[in-house]
């Protein structure tokens, strides 16, 4: 795209003021800004203005969900494997890393899965993740297709680390990186910032996004080649996740569901975790803070909280529902946030309040768009320690200990 149709598209979209600093730009530094210009989504621009006049979308109706229990599953569990491992055998799953973030409420400024958790030796959350997935390698006697989502600020740093490790022994014939796609910040009246003056304020365009992000890397045609039906997605902060777990597999396999969902029961009934239920008969995630006081509460006649199962995002989807869904689109979240910015004049404003908005996509409304989700009980101490803060609750003390439980030298 060349300045005058940049300069055209802005006018059309009310955001001319993107190209006020432009020539005061380096021609590296134009080139730059013409290509996000080029990459903006109109569509954007008319969710805010929805979203601005009526708010969010008003949840429909509902009802607890329960799971296949810890007890269901034992009892089966070499039925379940054996139907993992056959598919795994058969190249029909592979595995997505959502690693698009950075460690900085852990106080470091790398890539979180760099960071180092280990006490007497290094011992990197990328490294805790890949000996995970070697677990199954091992029993399968194949490996598992890995795809590592990463973001524009992560990237370069995250395939560096990759490749100095040598992959912590993975076969990187196995390995490929994707970079998450971005979304703009808009102020309060929808107009685009600049986080510089030739560079527009973006963010990764929320977890729902990686697989948009993974077609338009090109990934689309090698999972159709190479017959990947299933696609096992995890966050990056559990050190303790389970991947591409036979036993998962096969469950979900099995039971002709098109999804399905990691889960453990709630430590409390106030415990901040998003909770698998239905809405108006759908599978859906209701948010901890999106509960009232009765779902909180609530209990079945066994005593068991109706709403138990709390989603601890890893799950399990089906390629060519995925596919069905990208092509219907997923429903756009607006976020109040604090967005660093360029003034007026030019001047670097750091706001300590929410002054703008981000646009994501999230992997909860990618569960209500299936017609099913089976909701598979683990352990939490065997599958669950994320790493979200320097101590505390969900912290990276609590992590080592849940390492150690498990019997990881650290």
């Amino acid at each position: 795209m060349n300045y005058q149709e940049a300069k055209a598209k802005l006018e059309t979209l009310g955001q001319s003021h993107l190209l006020r600093w432009y020539d005061e730009l380096g021609d590296m530094e134009q080139e730059a800004l013409l290509s996000q210009i080029e990459a903006l989504d109109p569509a954007l621009l008319e969710v805010f203005k929805n979203y601005s006049s009526s708010g969010e979308s008003v949840r429909g109706v509902i009802e607890p969900l329960g799971a296949l229990t810890m007890e269901d599953i034992a009892e089966n569990k070499e039925h379940f494997e054996s139907a993992g491992l056959e598919a795994i055998r058969q190249g029909k799953v592979g595995a997505v890393l959502l690693a698009g973030g950075m460690g900085t409420r852990l106080g470091f400024d790398k890539p979180k899965g760099m960071f180092d958790i280990g006490v007497t030796h290094p011992l990197y959350i990328f490294e805790c993740l890949i000996h995970n997935l070697m677990d199954v390698v091992d029993r399968a006697g194949t490996f598992v297709p890995l795809f590592i989502m990463t973001s524009e600020k992560n990237d370069e740093d995250t395939r560096e680390f990759f490749e100095e490790q040598k992959y912590f022994g993975y076969n990187p014939e196995y390995v490929h990186f994707f970079v998450q796609d971005m979304a703009p910040a808009v102020d309060p009246s929808g107009q685009i910032l600049l986080e510089e003056k030739g560079r527009i304020a973006t963010s990764p365009n929320g977890n729902g996004g990686w697989f948009s992000s993974m077609v338009k890397a090109g990934y689309l045609g090698l999972l159709q080649r190479e017959g990947i039906e299933w696609l096992n997605i995890f966050a990056v902060d559990n050190v303790l996740q389970r991947i591409a777990d036979p036993c998962f597999i096969g469950a979900t396999v099995l039971s002709g569901s098109e999804s399905g969902a990691k889960v453990v029961a709630k430590a409390d009934p106030q415990e901040r975790v998003g909770v698998l239920c239905l809405e108006d008969g759908k599978p859906s995630i209701v948010e901890y803070y999106e509960m009232t006081d009765e779902m909180i509460t609530r209990r079945e006649p066994d005593g068991k909280l109706s709403y138990n199962y709390g989603v601890i995002l890893n799950y399990l989807f089906r390629t060519d529902k995925l596919t069905e869904i990208l092509n219907n689109s997923l429903p756009v979240h607006v976020v109040n946030k604090k967005v660093p910015y360029v003034d007026e004049n030019g001047n670097l404003v750091k706001p300590t309040e929410p002054n703008a908005y981000k646009f994501e996509t999230l992997v909860l409304d990618m569960i209500h768009l299936h017609e099913s989700c089976l909701s598979y009980e683990v352990q939490r101490d065997y599958e669950f320690a994320p790493v979200k803060n320097p101590d505390g609750v969900d912290s990276v003390v609590t992590a080592r200990e849940l390492l150690k439980k498990n019997g990881v030298t650290i």
